[in-house]
């Protein structure tokens, strides 16, 4: 099967829809240009409702999502500073591997897939000097939605600045950047939003700004204050040579996800994920995350227990022969669990292929004595 028949149903990168591929076949413009300013300038536009705050403090990075979580600890962390990083699950591991290169990380780890405690985070808070405290929003590594807008009061009350990892959740979820009191939000150009890999969305509040002017050590070229002072020219712009034909694919996604609706593309992405998870109970698999009156299922990538006799990467390999990539567990977590992606450009014949396929693979190794059970829900 040729790579491009193959059904991406991973938690990212995702499909991306063909308007974005054409777009981003267009020539070169010169990025120091008024036509380059003026993607910037509605990149921003169409990104503030999505991230619910001012489109002025907004930046785009030519790099990955990991690019903007180093952002992010970067610029406003000076050594020893110390820094609470929340773990459950894999990103939230990179969050704290990220700080214990610019800070005094004070990890905060829970099992992988389990719900956050809020009373150890702010014993967490309430016993030192704590500069920044930083969180997964959504952990697609366990499947798990994490609590931001209790750690975002809990961060507000001991005046430490929030930083939220929204690369999984951002145009598939809400995201309330103003609200929940966040310092500075990461998004990813590949995952709900459907746009390829490579480039990374930072919000930042004026008092993430503000720390910036007194961080001594920012990075480089991941310096968000030199990105921050280069949108705010006349004439927009990076700082360095940005992926040009990227910020093509990312204006067209945008417009995309501005055209249905942010609500609507929410609603879409959380009734998809609620397919997934009721085809699994009706098969009987269960789902892996565990939740406390605080946290959710992910609602834009599924993240299931693999059944007795058959692993998270048997059932991901079996899917592969079938044309249709899913995704397995992560470090600890490989062969433990499976996860079927639903986000982005995902439609519900995507869904009902996958389930179909699964129930396929599931009753052929005596997992389930039936098909169809799973597809009733779908």
């Amino acid at each position: 099967m040729q790579t491009e028949d193959k059904l991406l149903m991973m938690p990212g990168p995702v499909k991306v829809p063909s308007s974005v591929l054409r777009a981003m076949s267009k020539p070169m413009i010169n990025h120091r240009s008024k036509d380059f300013s003026e993607i910037i300038d509605e990149c921003q536009k169409l990104m503030g409702p999505m991230f619910n705050t001012n489109p002025d403090n907004i930046v785009i990075i030519s790099g990955s999502g990991s690019a903007g979580m180093e952002a992010a600890i970067g610029s406003v962390i000076n050594k020893g500073e110390k820094v609470i990083s929340l773990e459950n699950g894999k990103f939230g591991e990179r969050f704290k591997e990220i700080s214990f290169k610019y800070g005094d990380t004070v990890p905060l780890e829970f099992e992988w897939g389990d719900s956050f405690d809020l009373d150890l985070i702010e014993e967490k808070l309430d016993a030192g000097d704590i500069s920044a405290i930083t969180m997964v929003h959504n952990e697609t590594s366990a499947g798990i939605l994490n609590p931001a807008k209790e750690v975002g009061k809990l961060a507000k009350k001991y005046d430490a600045l929030f930083i939220l990892d929204v690369i999984t959740s951002f145009g598939g979820d809400c995201v309330k950047f103003d609200e929940w009191g966040v310092d500075i939000a990461v998004a990813g150009s590949q995952k709900c939003i459907a746009a390829p890999p490579g480039l990374s969305m930072v919000a930042m509040s004026e008092k993430a700004l503000s720390k910036m002017e007194e961080t001594t050590c920012r990075p480089y070229y991941l310096d968000l204050l030199a990105y921050k002072n280069s949108i705010s020219k006349e004439m927009k712009e990076t700082p360095y040579t940005p992926a040009v034909s990227l910020f093509y694919g990312l204006l067209e996604a945008l417009r995309i996800a501005d055209s249905e609706g942010i609500e609507n593309r929410i609603k879409r992405h959380r009734d998809m994920t609620k397919s997934v998870r009721d085809a699994m109970a009706a098969m009987g698999i269960e789902m892996f995350p565990n939740l406390n009156k605080y946290s959710r299922y992910s609602n834009t990538v599924s993240a299931m227990k693999s059944p007795e006799g058959l692993s998270g990467e048997d059932i991901k390999k079996e899917m592969s022969n079938r044309g249709i990539i899913i995704a397995g567990g992560q470090n600890r977590l490989k062969g433990k669990i499976f996860r079927i992606g639903s986000m982005g450009a995902v439609t519900p014949l995507d869904l009902m292929t996958t389930i179909s396929e699964l129930e396929l693979i599931l009753y052929e190794n005596k997992v389930i004595d039936k098909i169809g059970e799973g597809m009733r829900h779908i």
